[in-house]
């Protein structure tokens, strides 16, 4: 009988929720997912620091000429050429933004909204070509326009994708015979 006494003493049942401890693991994390993101800010700030040598970035002329070719799309960033992990963050470099390319005897324009607009002229120019990825965007196999520059000795990749994605050709065809007859025309 004493069983039976003890069970009917209880009158309450057990506590469900501890809230104490729900708050504390939600505070804890939260400051967790904080400290992360700061951390990879200061990443990002360092990586600009690092290449605080780059000099600034070209703007376009007043006078560019006629345009050759025009794209609408996005800009994925730029990397130091020949490796696609290496993001330049410097000048704005390495915010994704979208972008109206412009390309003209001059060189290329590149207009992003929300972002720093830059020009490279066409003596920079080095090389286009189709890829797949650029710092950390990984598309099918020719999904993606690379165009290698030069800036301040540095070798730089700078990818584009088109809303249309048939201009990718006409615009490494074009582009690469642009840098062909202006290597052809500086060894005279």
């Amino acid at each position: 009988m004493t069983p039976v006494i003890l069970l009917a003493a209880e009158k309450e049942s057990a506590e469900v929720t501890d809230w104490a401890a729900r708050i504390g693991w939600v505070v804890g994390l939260a400051l967790f997912v904080a400290l992360v993101y700061w951390l990879m800010r200061e990443g990002w700030k360092w990586r600009g620091t690092l290449q605080s040598d780059l000099p600034a970035i070209p703007t376009a002329p007043d006078e560019p000429g006629e345009a050759r070719l025009s794209m609408s799309g996005r800009y994925h960033g730029s990397t130091t050429a020949g490796q696609w992990l290496d993001r330049i963050v410097a000048h704005g470099l390495g915010t994704r933004s979208r972008v109206e390319l412009t390309l003209t005897d001059a060189g290329l324009d590149v207009v992003r909204p929300g972002a720093t607009d830059f020009f490279v002229p066409v003596a920079a120019l080095r090389e286009a070509r189709l890829d797949k990825g650029i710092a950390g965007k990984v598309l099918t196999e020719g999904g993606l326009l690379v165009v290698t520059w030069e800036h301040g000795g540095k070798l730089l990749d700078s990818g584009f994708r088109s809303d249309r994605a048939a201009e990718h050709n006409e615009w490494v065809e074009t582009l690469n015979q642009m840098i062909n007859k202006t290597e052809t025309e500086g060894a005279r």
